[in-house]
């Protein structure tokens, strides 16, 4: 236990250098690229405000925010904000860039966790099923389903899914995360279910064809091994050679896809809340980027940086647990 425990905190060290590293690095290229783009955040701002501004009028607000600055203060200044916990303020929404983050995320959350957990089960499951199964009628037909998946748009899925079972059989509520004209304190946790339904079916085809695809070629091998052609011999089902050899050779591989896929997750909320009008992260960032809602866009640059960081860590965590070969190189 103490070994596993100085095995975790050393690893925890080493990647917290990294993606403190790779935050920093983040950052840097996010706010050189805003700011070398068109996007002019003062004239969006005034815009917003829907009142006609003075040249001196609009001269303090360029001053209020350090336009004029040179482009290294406005970024340490910047950067010095957001240490103390300050990510501006957004010139769409009128608050605080933080607050508007904390509660879409909660939306996203529930999105992205449904849709990833649905997706690692069902490619998970496929592809122990095509694998064991290789080169047959049920291999054959779950390969071509996962082929056709993985290269359909996901918003294209998703407007087919908002026609097919919204529109026309009407299974499901056309968009929105809880019904119209309800106030927040009078949803329930059912109806709020019920609305993250079909979202989250939608996003988790986007990565459980590969999980899938994963799986089965690494049952494959480990089926093709002799130590499985050992335990054959000895009179073991495939089932039980399953259970006994397969799982924990192709666990670890899937287990990285799935942490993996936490970046193609938030990457494919942001067209999957568009489309279903999901109050999430994803349509936030969206909406910044057509309104030019710079300290927005940076903010959730930033934290999505975070959030798919600490989901690689995770996993480097939890490969340990799993496979304690794999520390110390296998020693």
């Amino acid at each position: 236990m103490k070994i596993i425990t100085n095995r975790i905190i050393k690893e925890i060290f080493t990647y917290s250098i990294k993606f403190i590293s790779l935050l920093l690095a983040v950052s840097v290229i996010t706010f050189a690229l805003v700011s070398a783009s068109p996007i002019d955040p003062v004239q969006q701002y005034i815009i917003g405000l829907g009142t006609a501004v003075s040249p001196e009028q609009r001269a303090e607000i360029e001053d209020y925010w350090g336009v004029n600055e040179p482009p290294a203060e406005r970024y340490f200044g910047w950067l010095s904000e957001v240490l103390h916990g300050n990510l501006g303020e957004s010139a769409l929404y009128r608050r605080p860039v933080a607050d508007i983050i904390g509660e879409r995320f909660l939306n996203s959350l529930a999105l992205m966790l449904c849709a990833w957990i649905l997706s690692g089960v069902t490619g998970f499951v496929l592809g122990c099923i095509m694998g064991m199964y290789r080169d047959r009628l049920p291999d054959r037909i779950l390969k071509r389903i996962c082929y056709i998946i993985s290269s359909v748009p996901t918003f294209w899925l998703g407007m087919v899914f908002l026609l097919v079972f919204s529109v026309w059989l009407k299974w499901f509520p056309i968009g929105f995360s809880a019904p119209i004209g309800m106030l927040s304190s009078d949803v329930t946790i059912r109806q709020k279910l019920y609305h993250l339904i079909l979202p989250a079916f939608t996003l988790s085809l986007m990565s459980f064809a590969n999980i899938a695809l994963h799986t089965r070629q690494k049952l494959s091998d480990v089926l093709s091994s002799d130590y499985v052609l050992y335990a054959k011999a000895r009179g073991e089902g495939k089932w039980t050679i399953l259970r006994r050899h397969g799982f924990r050779n192709i666990l670890i591989p899937a287990l990285t896809l799935q942490f993996a896929s936490f970046a193609e997750l938030f990457g494919g909320s942001v067209m999957a809340e568009n489309v279903f009008s999901y109050p999430g992260l994803g349509s936030a960032v969206a909406a910044a980027g057509l309104n030019s809602d710079v300290p927005l866009l940076l903010g959730v640059t930033l934290f999505s940086a975070l959030f798919v960081g600490v989901g690689n860590m995770i996993a480097n965590l939890l490969y340990g647990v799993i496979d304690p070969q794999i520390e110390n190189g296998g020693k």
